[in-house]
């Protein structure tokens, strides 16, 4: 949170990716910090999956990820 923090201070777009079980913490993070930064949940948990389970991972949370970091800010 704290990188996203310092490249959106430095005008670089951001999003922040965390598995749902972390939700309640980053958005927690997130107001201390005061941010205000797209993120995008994907299902928790994210060890112990195979390689071809975190592929498909990605690949559902990719259109969510272009649209946080295209969609214009205000």
């Amino acid at each position: 949170m704290h990188d996203i923090a310092d490249l959106e201070s430095r005008g670089v777009v951001g999003v922040f990716l965390a598995s749902t079980e972390f939700a309640g913490a980053a958005a927690a993070q997130s107001r201390a910090l005061g941010l205000a930064v797209p993120h995008v949940l994907v299902p928790h948990p994210i060890q112990d999956r195979t390689d071809d389970e975190l592929r498909r991972l990605a690949r559902d949370a990719h259109p969510a990820v272009l649209a946080a970091v295209t969609q214009p800010r205000g």
